[in-house]
C-alpha cells in the first residue's frame, strides 16, 4: 500500500481532473465469448456514451510523484508435452473475445462431448470406447455357451484395453486437445477430479465445470468461462501445462512481457499481514498491551495469548485466508497473475525479533503449488526488511526507516540483499522459474528519505545478486522488478540500460492526500487521465512498466485503512490539520450502495486497468471485521466486487476505455525482454552505482557504521517435498536443493563478534557505536567490498 504514516514526508500533489463517463451495464455482466452472433463487440466508444463536466480540482496518490512469437517449453520432470500447443492470443484487447478454432467433430475433446453420452465418473463409458464395448455384448435370446464364452473373452480383453487406454486418454489425449482447441461450452461439465483410491482412475485436468479435489479432500467445482484449465498429476508434481485463459500463455510457454498483458492481484494481508486486510486478527488484541497495530505487535500479544494457540494463530490464518480455490477463482476471473508479499522473517529471524520465523514460506510453497496448478504466473514481492524500508505497518513494524537510513542503515541493507539473494536462487531453479517469473526486490522503499543514489547503488547489488543466482547468460531467472521509491516513474528512465528483464513498479493511489466528496460517477476518466502518460513514457523511456499496487479508493475511508486508530482524513481525524468533508459510511456500507454507485467504480475500474496496462489490483481479499462481520474497506478488494457487481467479470473489456490516450505499442527493445544485449550494462554504469554508497542518509560515512561479515551459514530455503507412487514403489520427487548456482558460494552476513551493534529497528537517531570494532575486527569489516561481483557478461 502506499504510505499511510503520520510521520512520513509530505509531498505536494498535482490536482486531478473528474469527469462524467458512463457505460454499458453489459461490462459487468458482459456476453460469453462464444455467444452466438457475437463476431462483433459492441461499440465501447460512441460519442453519444460521453459526457463531460466542467474540470475541478483533484488529487494524485501518495505513490504518484509527478516529477517475439510464443516459444513452448517442455514441462520440467515431465516426458510428455501436454499443452505445447495451447493458444495464447496475440493481445488482451477485448476485440480478441470471439476468436476461437472449430475442429472436425471427430477431433473435439473430451469437454466438448455432450455429457449425457459421457458416462459415469470411472471414465468406461467414454464415447471413445463404445464401439468396442458395445461389440462384446451378445444377443440375450442367444442360449449358446459358445457365444458366451466368447463374449466373456471379448469382456476380459475390453477390460485390458481399457486399462491401458483409458489413462493414456485422461494423461495424454484430453489435456493435449483440450490445450490446442479448449472447449466452447460453458456448461457442459468436464472430467472428474483425481483420485486416490488404488487402482482407481486419476483424472490430472479438467477445464470449466470440472470438479477439483484439494489437498484435504474437499471439493469444488472450477468454473472458469475462458477456456482456462488446471492440470495437476501428483506423480508428475513439475508439470506446466495448465493454462489459465486460452489468451494467456500456458506455463510451458513464453509469457511475452509487453505484448502479453498482465491482469494481476495481489494476495495482501496473507503471508504478510496488515490490520485492514485481515482486522480479526487484530481486533483480538486491541485492549492488550502491547496492542496490535502492526505485525510486530500482533506477534508479541499472540505470542503472550497461550490459551488461544499463541503464534499458531498466524499458521491458521496462514492455512485459512487464502486457499487453493482463491487460486481456481483468480483464473476463473479473468487474471494471470498474482504478486505475493513475502515478509524477510519467511527466511529466518534474529535476536529480539517476535516475528512467527520461517513458517509463511511453507505457504508459499503451497502458492507455487497452487499457482502451477492453474496456470497463474506469480511476482514474489519482498514485502517487508530487517529495519523496515518505510516505516509502515505492512513493513513488520510501525515506527523508523533503518534500510539506507541511520546507523544500522548499511547492516539492515547487507542483511536484506542476502535475503534478496537466498529468494533468487530459489526461484531460479528450473523447477520454479516458470511459475515465478517475476521478482520484486523491495517493496516501497522510502526513497525521498534515502536519497535515489544510495537507492540505486542498493537496486543494481540486488539485480546482480539476482542474475548471479539465475546462472550465467541472459534470460534466465526471473524479471528484477524495481519499486520507483515514491520518486515518480520520469526519474527511473535509462536506469541499467541493457540490464537483462528489469521491470519498474508503480503504486498509483487516489486516496492518500486531498479528499473529496465528489461522486464516483465523476472519476470516471481520472485514470485515464493521471496515469496514461506516465505509463506509456516509462515504457519506451526505461522498459517493462506495471502498477504493482492499485486499487479503487478514492477516499481513505475504511476500518484501518490508514493504520490501526489513525482515523481518516475524509472524516478530519488523521493527525495532523485535515479538515473534515464527510461521513465515511456511504463510502463503506456496500451493502446498501445502488446500482449508480457500483457502475460508477466499475468506470473507474475499467480506466484504471487501461490505463495502467499492466497491474495487480491490491488486493484479492478483505477479511471480514469480527465486530461487525463484514468487510470494512469494500473499495479494496477484488473478489467482493467481483461477487457483488463491480468489478469486470472479464478485465479484457477495459480496453479502449481511455479513448485517445495514446497507449503504448509493443514490443519493449529485445534487451529489455532477455534478448540481443540483454545483460551489457556498460561498465560506466555499473561503476557509478557501485555497492556500497560512501554515505547513507542520517548516518554520514559508511565506513563509520555497524556493519556484517559474510561468514554466517546461508539459511537456504527448503524445497517442498512430493512423493510419487508407481505400482508398489513409493519415492520422493526430486524437487531442487534451494540453490540453483553452485558457483554462488558466499556465506551469509552476520555479526562480527568482537564490534558492537546497535537493535536494527532502534531508529535513524541513533548515533553509531563507538569504537565500532576492536582493532583485531577492523581488518574482517570489509565495508567497501560488494558480496557478490558482477559476472562475465553482465
Amino acid at each position: 500500500m502506499a504510505p499511510n504514516n503520520p510521520n512520513s514526508p509530505n509531498i505536494p500533489y498535482d490536482p486531478l481532473p473528474l469527469t462524467e463517463f458512463h457505460r454499458s451495464s453489459f461490462l459487468n455482466d458482459p456476453p460469453s465469448p462464444h455467444a452466438s452472433g457475437l463476431s462483433t463487440p459492441p461499440d465501447m466508444h460512441h460519442p453519444d456514451d460521453l459526457t463531460t463536466d466542467v474540470p475541478s480540482p483533484r488529487f494524485l496518490a501518495a505513490a504518484l510523484y509527478e516529477g517475439g512469437g510464443l516459444s513452448n517449453r517442455t514441462s520440467f520432470a515431465s516426458q510428455n508435452t501436454l499443452g505445447s500447443n495451447a493458444p495464447s492470443a496475440p493481445n488482451s484487447s477485448v476485440y480478441a473475445l470471439n476468436v476461437h478454432s472449430s475442429l472436425p467433430q471427430d477431433d473435439l475433446a473430451y469437454d466438448q462431448v455432450p455429457y449425457g453420452e459421457r458416462g459415469s465418473e470411472s471414465g468406461l463409458h467414454s464415447p471413445l470406447y463404445l464401439p468396442e464395448k458395445r461389440a462384446a455384448y451378445i444377443d440375450p435370446s442367444s442360449k449358446s455357451k459358445r457365444k458366451l464364452l466368447i463374449a466373456g473373452a471379448a469382456l476380459a480383453a475390453l477390460v485390458v484395453i481399457a486399462a491401458v487406454i483409458i489413462p493414456v486418454y485422461f494423461t495424454v489425449i484430453k489435456p493435449k486437445s483440450a490445450a490446442a482447441v479448449p472447449s466452447s461450452s460453458a456448461s457442459a461439465p468436464a472430467s472428474p477430479s483425481s483420485t486416490s483410491t488404488s487402482g482407481s482412475l486419476a483424472v490430472v485436468t479438467g477445464g470449466n465445470g470440472s470438479k477439483v479435489t484439494t489437498e484435504d479432500g474437499t471439493t469444488f467445482i472450477y468454473s472458469n468461462p475462458f477456456d482456462g484449465f488446471w492440470y495437476w498429476d501428483p506423480n508428475d508434481p513439475f508439470n506446466n501445462n495448465a493454462q489459465a485463459q486460452s489468451w494467456t500463455p500456458a506455463l510451458n510457454q513464453t509469457f511475452r512481457f509487453g505484448i502479453d498483458k498482465i491482469f494481476g492481484v495481489n494476495l495482501g494481508g496473507w503471508l504478510t499481514t496488515e490490520p485492514f486486510i485481515a482486522p480479526a486478527l487484530y481486533e483480538k488484541y486491541q485492549s492488550t498491551s502491547p496492542q496490535a497495530i502492526d505485525e510486530w505487535t500482533l506477534s508479541q500479544a499472540m505470542a503472550a495469548d497461550t490459551a488461544s494457540g499463541g503464534l499458531s494463530q498466524l499458521e491458521t490464518h496462514y492455512q485459512t485466508f487464502i486457499t487453493e480455490q482463491d487460486f481456481a477463482e483468480i483464473a476463473g476471473a479473468g487474471l494471470n497473475f498474482v504478486r505475493i508479499p513475502l515478509p524477510y522473517w519467511a527466511i529466518e529471524t534474529r535476536e529480539g525479533e517476535p516475528f512467527l520465523a520461517k513458517t509463511a514460506w511453507k505457504y508459499f510453497l503451497k502458492a507455487i503449488q497452487w499457482a502451477r496448478k492453474y496456470g497463474i504466473r506469480i511476482n514474489l514481492d519482498l514485502h517487508a526488511l530487517p529495519g523496515s524500508q518505510n516505516g509502515w505497518n505492512h513493513s513488520g513494524k510501525l515506527g523508523t526507516i533503518n534500510v539506507l537510513n541511520g546507523a544500522m542503515g548499511f547492516a539492515n541493507a547487507q542483511r536484506s540483499l542476502d535475503y534478496i539473494r537466498i529468494i533468487a536462487e530459489f526461484i531460479s531453479q528450473p523447477e520454479y522459474q516458470d511459475v515465478v517469473v517475476m521478482f520484486g526486490i523491495t517493496n516501497e522503499p522510502e526513497a525521498p528519505v534515502m536519497g535515489q543514489s544510495a537507492l540505486s547503488r542498493y537496486y543494481l547489488q540486488a539485480y546482480t545478486n539476482v542474475r548471479e543466482a539465475s546462472g550465467i547468460g541472459a534470460g534466465k531467472g526471473p524479471f528484477v522488478s524495481f519499486h520507483d521509491g515514491f520518486l515518480g516513474l520520469d526519474q527511473w528512465a535509462g536506469f541499467l540500460p541493457n540490464a537483462d528483464r528489469t521491470a519498474l513498479d508503480q503504486h498509483p493511489y487516489l486516496c492518500f492526500t486531498t479528499q473529496s466528496d465528489s461522486a464516483m460517477s465523476t472519476y470516471a476518466q481520472t485514470p485515464c487521465s493521471a496515469w496514461s502518460q506516465g505509463f506509456n513514457t516509462s515504457m519506451s523511456a526505461f522498459g517493462m512498466t506495471a502498477a504493482g499496487e492499485w486499487s479503487n479508493a478514492v477516499t481513505d475511508c475504511g476500518l484501518w485503512v490508514n493504520g490501526v486508530g489513525l482515523g481518516t482524513r475524509y472524516e478530519g481525524t488523521y493527525p495532523g490539520d485535515w479538515p473534515k468533508v464527510g461521513n465515511c459510511t456511504s463510502w463503506t456500507d456496500w451493502r446498501n450502495w445502488d446500482d449508480t454507485m457500483k457502475q460508477g467504480i466499475m468506470n473507474f475500474a475499467l480506466a484504471s486497468m487501461d490505463a495502467l496496462q499492466n497491474w495487480f489490483f491490491w488486493t484479492w481479499k478483505i477479511g471480514n471485521s469480527s465486530t461487525s462481520g463484514v468487510v470494512e474497506s469494500p473499495q479494496w478488494s477484488y473478489q467482493l466486487g467481483l461477487q457483488n457487481g463491480w468489478m469486470p467479470k472479464d478485465p479484457r473489456v477495459a480496453s479502449g476505455t481511455c479513448a485517445n490516450q495514446n497507449i503504448w505499442s509493443p514490443p519493449l527493445q529485445a534487451w529489455q525482454t532477455g534478448g540481443a544485449g540483454a545483460g551489457q550494462i556498460p561498465a560506466s554504469v555499473s561503476a557509478s552505482y557501485a555497492w556500497p554508497p560512501a554515505t547513507l542518509s542520517n548516518a554520514g560515512a559508511v565506513t563509520s557504521l555497524p556493519s556484517y561479515t559474510p561468514t554466517g551459514t546461508v539459511a537456504t530455503l527448503p524445497p517442498p517435498t512430493f512423493t510419487i507412487t508407481s505400482g508398489k514403489s513409493v519415492k520422493t520427487a526430486a524437487a531442487g536443493d534451494g540453490w540453483n548456482n553452485p558457483s554462488d558460494t558466499a556465506m551469509e552476513m552476520v555479526a562480527i563478534a568482537t564490534c558492537s551493534y546497535l537493535d536494527p529497528w532502534i531508529g535513524p537517531s541513533a548515533a553509531p557505536p563507538s569504537p565500532l570494532c576492536s582493532s583485531a575486527a577492523a581488518a574482517a569489516r570489509a565495508v567497501a567490498k560488494p558480496m557478490i561481483t558482477h559476472p562475465t557478461g553482465m
